[in-house]
Formats: C-alpha cells, structure tokens, sequence
C-alpha cells in the first residue's frame, strides 16, 4: 500500500508481499525508502532490486526462501541505500565466471546493509565491488560440498571496497571464507569460518583489522598476501592442515594475540617438505609478531626468503615438534625491549627469579640447516656422526651458522592458560549451530 500526502508525492510505505503476487513486480513499482515484506514461503527467480529500499521478512516466522533455481544471481542490487533482512537465499548459480551469488551488488552501490540473513548455494555467496560505508553482520552463508572446493564460491567477497564492516558471520563448505582484494580501511571481526581451504584470505588489501575471528577445518585459517598495514588481533584457528597463518609480502603489519592450534598435514597428503606450519612468514619484513600463542604445529614458526627485519616477542611456542625454521645467512635476534619468548623445549634455569632465562635459547643449529636442505638426512639423524657434529657446534660457537637468537627467553608463557580452551569449546558450539542453520535453509 502506498500513501500519498496533500500535496501529492509519494511517501514511503509498507509492502507486504505474498506468493501469489509477482516479487519483481512488486520491487519495480516501490519507491525509495518502502519497506518490502515477504510473507513465509518461495519465490523463484532472479531478482533485480533497482530502488533504495528494504526487503525482508519476520525474523520469528517461518521462511522466506528466495530461489534462483540455480542460475545467476538470486538477489541483484543495482542502487544504493538498500537493506537486505532475514532472508534465506538459496541455489542460485553456480558460474564463478560470470560470478553468480546469493547477493550481487553492482559496482558503486554504497551503504548497503546485510544483516541476519541465511545463504545456501554453489556460487559466491555475497558479491560486493567498488562500493562503500557497507555493512555485513550475522549471516549465515553455506557453501556446497558436492562441488570440489576450487569450484565453489566464496563466501563473502569484497573487491575494491572501503569503509566495510563484516561480523558476527558463518561461514561454512564455500571455497574461503572471506576473501578480501584491493580493498582498504576495512573490518572484520567476530566471524566463524570452517571447514574451506582458507578462512581469511587477503589479496593487494591495505590498513584493514582482522579481530577475534575463528577458523578451523581448514587449509590455512588465515592467508595474507600482497598487503600491509594490517591489524590481525585476538584470531584463533584450529585443525588447519598446511597453515595457521600464511603471511606472504606482507609489510608493516602487527600480528598479535591470535591462537595457533593443530597445524597438522594429514598423512595421505603428505609429501615431502609439506609440513603443517603455524606461522609461515614468506618474504614479508617490517612486521611485529607478538603475544601468539603456536601449540602443536608440525613447525612452529617458518621464516624464508628474506623476510628479516622484524619484531617477533612476547609469543608462547608449545609443543612443536620443529619450534623455528630458519634459513638464512643472517642472524635474527628474537626478543625486544628485554622480552623474547617462551619456549617449551626451553632448558635453562631462572636464578634471580625474573621469569626470564639466564641462557640464551638458540632454537635450531647447523645440523637443523643441512636437513632443510637435504631431507634425506632425516635418516641419520641419531647416528654417532651427527651428535658429534652437534656437540662440536656447541663447544665451538664460531662453527655455529647465523640463525635465530633469543637473548631473554621466558620461563612462564605469558599467554593466559583460558585461551587453551577458548577454540575448542567454540567448536563444539558452532557445529551444532550449523547443523541448525543447514536445516533451515533446506
């Protein structure tokens, strides 16, 4: 119904629409500022929305489903200014050529808002290019596992955007989780990603923060490339298979307070030099990594290719069966301001009581650099040779190759014992909310 005041122009109204009306009809003949509400049921289709409004539906009813019948996109926004409300979208198409999603906005569309609403297709779930002052916040987004991963969607993408703020989302069986490209002055906090080849995955992106994210059952939770002037705080990521984080040319960046657990390959993929990493800094300098917490990564942290010149303190590196692999003909000291890290292969001894190590920890030696180079060496690894070899090093230190130093190792990891617990118990919530979310989509 519209309402028309005295003087004759159109003010904005309430639309409620049904089954039995035409749903692009309706969203043709609105006008800027109408709330359009869907009554429960399924409205199949490829909808264009061209008007400044807001669709949605009762957020306590039973659903709204719009369908694409698998092709295109189900909701194509072509202005700004539009809301997008607890609805569920799902089988729209599944061309990632043609980019088909759930939810497509058109270059330049700003202020958009997507809140509460349920995804379940094969394509991108959310598309969003060039626009600004976005906001995208508590949606579920379901990708499909019949489709190899490579050829799913992602599930929000944001391309060339600004000024966009993404929480509070799940995401789950899309390709990654969100992925970012030439985009800046960006948050995204809060959100759950799981079971994808990458949580985070962040492309020629700069000045943006990843803040309190969870990832697991992944490839790599977080994957950073081709960016500086990143925030990457207080993220967890569990059970990924080849990365917990993946920093590649990143510069200038502040990696801190995030947990590492479980950064295992699993056998049958396992060749050789494919090890879980929980920290693989590749060619990336001038970065800060602080206060992280590695636990049970096949290699705790692996620094190569020039990625020098940066401040790594404060972190807790536990249960690593490879703490650092380093290689390089540079020394790197790994403390700052008196503070380096914990290590719990660490042996030394604490006298004066001040939590730090009276003995400098030196995590690898040049044995260490010679099977890096040559694996095949692995065999030998407990022969007589080898541990005269190492005893050699240690006696005679100017034998010793540059490598990583840590001047003030700590006694105690600095990282409060809660967090231990934190991802895990995350976990076992967030699988019974898929389950929930998965059947309401159907």
């Amino acid at each position: 119904m519209l309402f028309i005041n005295i003087e004759g122009s159109v003010i904005a109204a309430t639309i409620v629409v049904s089954q039995a009306d035409n749903l692009q009809q309706k969203l043709d003949t609105s006008v800027d500022g109408d709330i359009v509400k869907l009554a429960p049921g399924r409205y199949f289709g490829n909808f264009i929305i061209k008007h400044q409004i807001t669709l949605t539906t009762d957020a306590n009813g039973p659903a709204a489903i719009i369908d694409a019948q698998g092709k295109g996109h189900a909701l194509e926004l072509i202005q700004s200014d539009i809301v997008l409300e607890n609805l569920t979208i799902v089988n729209w198409g599944d061309d990632l050529t043609e980019q088909n999603s759930g939810i497509y906005a058109v270059s330049n569309a700003n202020n958009i808002t997507i809140i509460g609403n349920n995804l379940k297709g094969d394509g991108f779930g959310v598309w969003l290019q060039k626009g600004k002052n976005i906001k995208v916040l508590n949606n579920v987004i379901q990708g499909n596992t019949a489709l190899r991963s490579a050829d799913r969607g992602n599930g929000i993408q944001l391309s060339i955007v600004q000024d966009v703020e993404v929480k509070n989302n799940e995401i789950f069986h899309t390709r990654d989780g969100l992925y970012i490209i030439s985009s800046q002055n960006n948050i995204l906090e809060n959100n759950t990603m799981h079971d994808l080849r990458y949580g985070v995955h962040y492309m020629y992106s700069h000045s943006n923060k990843v803040l309190n994210n969870r990832a697991y059952n992944t490839r790599a939770g977080y994957a950073l490339m081709s960016s500086r002037n990143l925030i990457v705080d207080g993220n967890s990521t569990v059970n990924s298979e080849d990365y917990g984080f993946l920093m590649n040319f990143i510069t200038s960046s502040v990696i801190s307070n995030n947990h590492i657990e479980k950064v295992w390959t699993k056998p049958e993929k396992k060749v050789l030099g494919r090890d879980g990493k929980g920290l693989f800094v590749y060619n990336s300098a001038y970065n800060t990594i602080k206060d992280n917490r590695i636990d049970t990564a096949e290699i705790g942290i692996h620094l190569t290719a020039g990625s020098e010149n940066t401040k790594v303190y404060g972190n807790s590196f536990i249960n690593n069966p490879v703490q650092v692999k380093y290689v390089s003909n540079k020394k790197q000291e790994w403390s700052f301001e008196g503070k380096g890290n914990y290590w719990s292969n660490y042996l030394g001894w604490d006298m004066n009581g001040d939590n730090i190590g009276d003995v400098i920890f030196e995590p690898n030696d040049g044995i260490d650099q010679l099977v890096w180079q040559y694996p095949e060496m692995k065999m030998i690894m407990d022969s007589p040779v080898v541990l005269i070899l190492r005893w050699i090093q240690k006696e005679f230190p100017v034998l010793k190759p540059p490598g990583v130093k840590d001047s003030f190792p700590l006694m105690r990891s600095p990282i409060a014992s809660v967090k231990e617990n934190v991802a895990l118990s995350v976990v076992n919530q967030l699988d019974a909310n898929s389950a929930r979310y998965a059947n309401k989509a159907n």
